[in-house]
């Protein structure tokens, strides 16, 4: 299975850290006193319908999410722009904690997750609740969203005054999000699932060997 076939559109969103940084290259060294100019940030990703659904199709069934582009913008424009490049496939839910979350997003290919990596959007405000069916971006801090994200199995409401805010809920075919493997808990270093780490620099190739009942998104579309 080749994980490094994407659309042009996605290579084109993949390619911008790559060509900022040969930019910079070719930049001579500023002369000494003289300010350091700031890098340019990325371009915002254009904005999402208002409201638009998504079905995806994965090894234990089918599930639709709505989003809904008020309750979180930027992360509602991001997810759109990884459903329409075709962002979503062969995806592992390799984080699933029972009565808590299903975790998904880190891409099976490791350059696509470094790039991803410079790629991260600002945080938007949390106007609604992680309950559960609703769906989050996963962070690491404040402004670190890029291409993760959670599926809330209970009440996590504890989640919204650390700024995890909802941009769109399970709709249709919860009992298939239910359902995805979660026998290996939770991820290292706290537990035997798998490291965050290794997935980002080996991809699938480690999760497929060292975790492989762990279920999958085969492919997400717009619903028309």
């Amino acid at each position: 299975m080749n994980y490094r076939k994407h659309s042009p559109a996605l290579l084109a969103l993949i390619a911008l850290p790559l060509i900022a940084a040969a930019c910079k290259d070719k930049t001579p060294p500023p002369s000494p006193g003289a300010a350091v100019p700031t890098p340019p940030s990325p371009p915002l990703d254009a904005a999402s319908p208002e409201s638009f659904r998504v079905k995806f199709v994965t090894t234990k069934g089918d599930f639709t999410v709505e989003v809904t582009r008020g309750w979180a913008p930027k992360g509602a424009d991001r997810f759109y722009r990884l459903v329409t490049e075709g962002y979503f496939k062969d995806i592992r839910f390799f984080r699933v904690l029972p009565g808590f979350m299903a975790q998904f997003g880190a891409s099976g290919n490791p350059e696509l997750n470094a790039r991803m990596a410079n790629l991260q959007i600002p945080d938007d405000p949390v106007t609604q609740s992680n309950k559960r069916g609703m769906v989050t971006f996963a962070m690491a801090g404040p402004n670190t969203r890029s291409n993760q994200f959670f599926i809330n199995y209970g009440d996590n409401a504890r989640l919204d005054s650390q700024g995890f805010p909802p941009f769109g809920k399970v709709v249709d075919g919860m009992k298939a999000v239910d359902a995805m493997f979660g026998g290996y808990g939770e991820g290292a270093p706290n537990g035997l699932g798998p490291s965050q780490d290794s997935i980002a620099a080996k991809g699938n190739e480690y999760l497929q060997r060292a975790f492989p009942k762990l279920d999958y998104i085969k492919s997400a579309t717009l619903v028309k």
